[in-house]
């Protein structure tokens, strides 16, 4: 095992985190955005209810208009923010008002009724005045035009909304959120939600605290990284991945020669379902993509009739997310006879399970949500069919169904190494593996708490666990565990090195991590706690991903470097390079533009743009994708007979999908967000977020030049992964043996009665082979029960 110290560490970042984490939720149930039993008059006489808000809120969610428009800026990026919408809206009618009744000093008059709080906690009520309720019926009647439009115009299915009752629902929603915009938080000179929008009309503008902790995110951000080189200088030679320079000359066991299990030779399929949901990801993309330069039309065919943009951005998101946790559950089923030694009997049958439970997760929620967004009446309100909040749209039986397939995952994964973590150290590289694999149905399960009936900043809390937490820490984690594993493995990283590089991950990935989750709360109705930490901590998220630049070289030699020195060809060349590219578009992707909206003053008038969809894709694909794609080939590479392994079409879809994704971010994610962005600033947040501007001519040109890289990226990235996929399919090894070599995939290479110094391990070889060590796999002194200290930190 590695030194106390950083299992110290570990839990002490743990321990402050999910403590402060902690008193956040308090805040966020106590301080938040008040939802009101009920808006009255001045008589008292009601406009809309409390319950009336959350039906509008559910109506909102369950027609999949989070994947059209916006809500306090998060959903989609074509329609408008309705905060936004409806505050301008119902601002310019009382403001029309206000000056044709001849009153000195309209805008004065406008600013202090929509700023003024009305709200009542005793009794729960909220005061309109008379102008705020005639300009909510002004503003309920527009949207009763524009949901009722008998065309597929604005990209959604004709007549999507026409009950009266619904109308006022979803209208009664979109107020409330827009008085939380501009009525003042008691006590304070600010709304509710930090003053976001920006809108002139009722004296919205960036407040001190956006100012003021934008530039001290600035500030922790360059301590740290001073911080992190001056740590590195002094550590570097004891961890990181250049300790691989240490290890000896190996020979890698070749595809064919390495023995699989039926459940590793099951997971064939597994690949081959992930490449097919990536396939229809990416076509649904391109559909997205079709409906910003053409709304009207699919070269001729009326598309939104049978995939309205809302349904098409749906099932785009949740495919991003089901393909890649899916190659991650099946790279897992895959290393876990590796890392045990031994398969227990009847395993496939699980793993087949499994598949076929994920096959009806798929195809049941994709089908609740068409049924949702088309208004089927069986799908009201339904937990099988009703949809739900964006990212973890799914409908509650199937997120349900979901997270118990999670925790059937791992209990797999358990009984499959169960006999190895006997043997071992609670803190060894296994139960590390088996840890990681724990926290991602846990927190995945936390979206539960998120329902669409739940108010919307608590819903916003919960849900950001999942697309914060849960992707960008816990499975972040996974993925660099079963990263380090596939090195020891393959012998080229050392396993306390390994080890090492795990906890650093974990500290410093959820050091920033955990309450930098709260950079997507900054204007959702929680108190400016949730702003303040959440610039702070989320700035030092670009900490981990510049030690990837800087250890980028020594990671990309680990294959290169054994294979100079070895009789035999380093068969994961291809795999490699997808990890590789994963450093990349994580340094650029998550660090580079997610810094680039995470501070508070920049996120104030980019949320909501283009600029969030660049971060997006260029994370979500660079980093979970290219991971998906290569654990895939890792696999891959062992279940398809070395005489038909396509190396060609693996090498043409690395470098399609990377230049197609380069060409995405570069050609037209990047700079429209940066002309939205700017217009935002110069003209407004509302006409930023406009139909008129997102479809203007010089807009519709950026996005028509993201054709070719999209071909590109289908055509020569994902269709010959698919066609791999089905190789492996068609021609997989078949698992005869539940017996493999513990981490067997390399021959240490070494002249007998030799011995090998590293670090303070001396290794003395007694192998009677021509020229090889002994057993395959690991080392002398790296075998279990290995608890070393290794003098790190």
């Amino acid at each position: 095992m590695v030194s106390k110290g950083w299992l110290q560490g570990v839990a002490l970042v743990m321990i402050f985190g999910f403590a402060v984490m902690g008193f956040l939720a308090m805040m966020t149930y106590t301080d938040s955005m008040p939802q009101p039993k009920q808006v009255i008059d001045k008589q008292g006489a009601v406009v809309f209810t409390g319950a009336e808000i959350t039906a509008g809120q559910q109506i909102f969610v369950q027609r999949g208009l989070q994947e059209f428009g916006s809500i306090v800026g998060h959903g989609g990026y074509l329609g408008p923010d309705y905060t936004a919408d409806y505050l301008r809206r119902s601002s310019t009618f009382v403001l029309d008002a206000l000056t044709a009744s001849g009153i000195q000093d309209p805008h004065g008059a406008l600013v202090t009724m929509m700023r003024t709080n009305r709200y009542e906690p005793a009794t729960g009520s909220l005061i309109f005045t008379d102008l705020q309720i005639s300009a909510f019926e002004a503003v309920k009647k527009h949207y009763a035009d524009f949901f009722g439009t008998p065309t597929t115009q604005n990209g959604l299915i004709p007549k999507m909304i026409t009950d009266p009752a619904e109308i006022h629902e979803l209208t009664a929603f979109f107020a409330w959120t827009s008085w939380g915009a501009a009525a003042e938080r008691p006590g304070h000179n600010y709304s509710y939600t930090n003053n976001w929008p920006a809108e002139k009309l009722v004296d919205n503008g960036p407040t001190a605290d956006i100012i003021v902790w934008s530039g001290l995110s600035l500030v922790s951000l360059m301590v740290a990284l001073g911080a992190l080189f001056a740590l590195y200088g002094r550590w570097s030679k004891r961890m990181g991945w250049q300790h691989g320079e240490e290890t000896p000359p190996l020979s890698f066991r070749q595809p064919g020669d390495v023995a699989v299990t039926p459940a590793q030779s099951a997971t064939a399929w597994f690949f081959f379902v992930v490449a097919l949901m990536f396939l229809a990801q990416a076509f649904l993309g391109a559909a997205v993509e079709h409906y910003r330069v053409d709304l009207t039309s699919f070269f001729g065919i009326d598309l939104a009739q049978l995939l309205p943009i809302n349904l098409a951005r749906t099932w785009h998101v949740q495919l991003s997310l089901l393909w890649t946790a899916a190659s991650f559950l099946a790279a897992g089923i895959f290393l876990a006879p590796y890392i045990s030694g031994h398969e227990p009997k009847r395993q496939h049958w699980l793993a087949y399970i499994l598949l076929g439970a994920l096959a009806l997760v798929v195809a049941g929620s994709l089908a609740g949500e068409a049924l949702s967004i088309f208004g089927v009446s069986a799908a009201k309100d339904s937990p099988f069919w009703g949809m739900q909040w964006e990212y973890i749209d799914l409908p509650k039986f199937w997120q349900g169904l979901l997270t118990v397939g999670l925790f059937l995952w791992i209990a797999i994964i358990y009984r499959g190494i169960r006999a190895r973590l006997k043997s071992e150290h609670r803190f060894n590289l296994p139960w590390l593996f088996f840890y990681s694999g724990l926290a991602i149905p846990a927190f995945y399960a936390v979206g539960m708490l998120a329902g669409s009936e739940v108010t919307l900043s608590v819903a916003e809390f919960w849900r950001f666990w999942v697309v914060h937490l849960w992707v960008e820490d816990f499975l972040e984690l996974f993925t660099t565990v079963m990263v380090a594993y596939i090195f020891v493995m393959l012998g080229v990283v050392h396993r306390r090195i390994a080890m090492q590089i795990i906890l650093l991950d974990v500290i410093l990935y959820s050091a920033g991590g955990i309450l930098g989750t709260m950079h997507h709360l900054y204007f959702s109705g929680t108190p400016v706690e949730h702003m303040a930490l959440g610039a702070f901590f989320s700035a030092l998220e670009v900490i981990p991903l510049t030690f990837l630049t800087v250890e980028a070289w020594s990671f990309l030699q680990l294959g290169a470097r054994q294979q100079s020195r070895s009789a035999a060809p380093f068969p994961h060349r291809w795999s490699v390079m997808f990890l590789v590219a994963v450093g990349f578009w994580n340094f650029l992707g998550a660090g580079v533009f997610g810094f680039l909206i995470n501070l508070p003053i920049v996120s104030y008038y980019e949320i909501g743009t283009a600029l969030t969809a660049n971060h997006a894709h260029a994370s979500m694909m660079g980093v979970y994708g290219m991971m998906g794609v290569g654990l895939s080939l890792f696999a891959l590479r062992y279940l398809i007979p070395a005489n038909r392994w396509p190396d060609r079409l693996a090498k043409i879809s690395f470098w399609s999908l990377n230049v197609g994704l380069a060409w995405m971010t570069f050609a037209t994610l990047l700079p429209l967000g940066v002309l939205q962005l700017w217009h935002s600033v110069n003209d407004g947040y509302f006409e930023a977020r406009s139909m008129n501007f997102i479809t203007g001519t010089g807009n519709t040109v950026l996005e028509w030049l993201r054709m070719p890289g999209d071909l590109v990226f289908i055509f020569g990235g994902v269709v010959p992964f698919v066609w791999i996929a089905w190789l492996g399919v068609r021609y997989r090894i078949k698992g005869t043996t539940q017996d493999v070599p513990m981490e067997a995939l390399f021959v240490e290479t070494q002249l007998v009665g030799s011995t090998v110094a590293r670090g303070t391990d001396a290794i003395t070889d007694v192998s009677s082979g021509p020229g090889y060590g002994t057993g395959y796999g690991s080392r002398a002194g790296e075998r279990d029960g290995d608890t070393r200290p290794d003098g790190g930190m």
